[in-house]
């Protein structure tokens, strides 16, 4: 299950979680942002347990995007141990970002 995060709670679900975590970045109106969030559906469902899913709408959330700096959408960004490991930005297929997805597991 994808979690919806936003500033008040990026720290609590994605800085301290226990399990690697991938961030979607997007917003409504983004087309290319429509056909990952499918992708991003699946892969929360398949790692669940395993890692954390999340969505960030860049509308509803102002000081997180700015701290990664997400200039353009959609935008994935895999942490492990608090930490930034990767970033992907555009549309990809899911292959591609389950092979990111798994390097930190």
């Amino acid at each position: 299950m994808e979690i919806n995060v936003t500033d008040s709670n990026f720290k609590e679900v994605v800085l301290e979680a226990e399990l690697p975590v991938m961030v979607d970045f997007w917003a409504t109106w983004c087309g290319p942002c429509r056909m990952v969030a499918p992708i991003v559906e699946q892969l929360a469902k398949e790692y669940e347990g395993k890692a954390v899913v999340a969505k960030c709408n860049v509308e509803e959330a102002d000081q997180a995007p700015v701290n990664y700096g997400i200039r353009n959408i959609p935008t994935l960004l895999f942490f492990k141990d608090g930490e930034l490991k990767d970033k992907m930005v555009g549309s990809n297929t899911k292959e591609a970002i389950e092979a990111r997805l798994k390097a930190l597991l």
